[in-house]
């Protein structure tokens, strides 16, 4: 069983930085879930520094704790998992660093260890979804973001951050009946850029729908499209309003505050959720860690649903 150190009797600035303090250990074995960075930015198309996104979101990391109040549990009491390290990635080349994805993700894909990754910008989640195409064959969706990026291109080049899911359509990789985009708000060049998302086959929450039918609708909404079907879920970090997290590169003002960003991921519980990643932390915008913080506490909800999944998976066990 691999759990976090105990703060309590070890200070959290002694030892290496990994997220949680989780043991640092290249490891499918003994695990039900393993953290992993993938430092790669040369996608993002205004502000860069998304490749230290991984070690700023560990860096605050160290003050969780094991027992989420929140959702009634004690993550290590159901769960085992590691911080796996960062993927090799290739600056500047995104295809290749995908391929460098797929051959690290699919590992822990094969032993039904449940990734979550840290970006790095939304570019990576191309890479993420082909990996879990492998294992999976077309996979449901849930996108949190201010942006649809289903853009055909960018500047010309068709492997950008805000180009992901479109190629992810065109490559088969979604089950898109059963994938839903949410928060999408700013300033736009022209309709197109929400509805060539609906045209994809996704359907769409606006920020201003959200804020209209309130969050409960909304999480209805995300369970009745996604059904039981295997979904990833994306996170970037822009879909919470820039007061909570400013350390992005395209902020967009309007979001949710960081308790609604929270109880957004808290409210997938119950869905079959395989795999995460959470992108565009920036920490040169990042004042005083108030994105880490939010960064870090998104992910370790995320974990909070593994040991969620795992306890219903040990209960239906103990009855049959």
């Amino acid at each position: 069983m691999y759990k976090p150190k105990d703060s309590s009797q070890s200070p959290r600035f002694v030892g290496t930085r990994t997220f949680m303090r989780l043991e640092q250990i290249r490891t499918t074995e003994g695990i039900d879930f393993a953290v992993l960075g993938c430092p790669f930015d040369t996608a993002a198309s205004n502000r860069t520094g998304q490749r230290f996104g991984p070690q700023h979101i560990r860096n605050f990391s160290v003050l969780l704790r094991p027992y989420n109040p929140d959702m009634d549990i004690d993550i290590f009491e159901y769960c085992s998992g590691v911080d796996y390290g960062d993927i090799n990635v290739i600056p500047g080349n995104a295809l290749r660093t995908y391929d460098n994805m797929v051959e690290e993700l699919t590992p822990l894909l094969e032993k039904n260890v449940i990734p979550i990754i840290m970006g790095g910008d939304h570019s990576i989640s191309l890479g993420n979804l082909r990996a879990f195409h492998k294992k999976f064959g077309k996979i449901a969706l849930v996108h949190f973001d201010s942006h649809g990026d289903t853009w055909e291109h960018y500047y010309g080049e068709k492997y950008m951050h805000g180009t992901p899911f479109r190629r992810a359509v065109e490559e088969g990789l979604l089950d898109v009946e059963h994938s839903i985009q949410v928060g999408m708000r700013g300033p736009l060049y022209s309709p197109d850029d929400i509805e060539d998302a609906r045209k994809l086959g996704f359907e769409v929450i606006p920020m201003k729908e959200m804020r209209k039918i309130g969050f409960e609708q909304v999480m209805k909404r995300i369970h009745d499209r996604v059904k039981d079907r295997p979904v990833f879920v994306t996170y970037d970090i822009d879909f919470v309003d820039p007061a909570y997290a400013p350390g992005t590169g395209t902020p967009e003002v309007g979001g949710p505050t960081s308790y609604e960003a929270l109880e957004y991921v808290r409210g997938l519980d119950g869905l079959d959720v395989v795999g995460f990643d959470l992108v565009e932390v920036l920490p040169s915008y990042d004042a005083n860690e108030i994105t880490a913080v939010l960064a870090s506490s998104v992910i370790y909800e995320m974990i909070t649903l593994t040991a969620l999944k795992k306890r219903r998976q040990l209960k239906k066990e103990s009855k049959d």
